[in-house]
């Protein structure tokens, strides 16, 4: 296991990176976040296999994650359990407290150093808060949001802030105001040129 950081992590800083075992497909498989570069990357940490929110974000995102490939996008999800408990987990079946079948790699962080790289380790419960982390295709951190543990996140949010960021990286002459989404109106960062924008609405 590697990693990397310079002390608290930042939006506009480099990602750590990481070098870990996960499992894909049912099996096990070393990975690196910098193999992911040239692609955007959503990364999320969950504190716990066979727990109770956890298993309704990591179906949700494993359910839409061809909307996240349609966009050049890969998702990981990241937990302190070992990868035979990761592997345990993809085997029960969803009705059981499983997650089933996954279309994206879960990543073992047993040493608990991918977490305290990304500062999302809660000390005292010993497990990962619920961080989520948009990565772009040269390993630069967009957005990031943590939540405490006993609330989930929106797979929707997470798209909409994601296809945000695209497209700004693609515009570089234009920003996107509050709850854009592809098809709404765009604005100048210009005193003069954004009022086209605040005259419209």
């Amino acid at each position: 296991m590697t990693y990397q950081t310079e002390g608290c992590l930042r939006v506009g800083q480099s990602a750590p990176d990481f070098t870990a075992t996960a499992v894909v497909d049912q099996e096990f498989k070393t990975i690196k976040l910098s193999d992911y570069r040239g692609k955007y990357v959503v990364l999320f940490f969950y504190p716990l296999d066979f727990t109770f929110v956890c298993p309704t974000e990591i179906t949700a995102f494993s359910d839409r994650f061809d909307e996240f490939k349609q966009i050049g996008t890969e998702v990981l999800g990241v937990s302190v359990d070992s990868e035979f408990s990761h592997l345990a987990w993809i085997q029960t079946d969803r009705k059981s407290g499983g997650v089933g079948d996954l279309n994206y790699p879960l990543v073992s962080d047993i040493k608990k150093e991918i977490s305290i790289a990304y500062n999302v380790l809660e000390p005292e419960a010993g497990v990962a808060l619920r961080g989520l982390f948009i990565i772009d295709k040269d390993g630069v951190i967009q957005h990031s949001t943590i939540n405490n543990l006993s609330f989930g996140r929106s797979v929707d949010e997470t798209l909409r802030t994601l296809q945000a960021i695209q497209y700004v990286q693609s515009h570089p002459d234009e920003v996107c105001p509050a709850g854009w989404k592809p098809g709404d109106a765009t604005m100048n960062p210009d005193p003069v040129k954004s009022k086209n924008f605040f005259a419209a609405v």
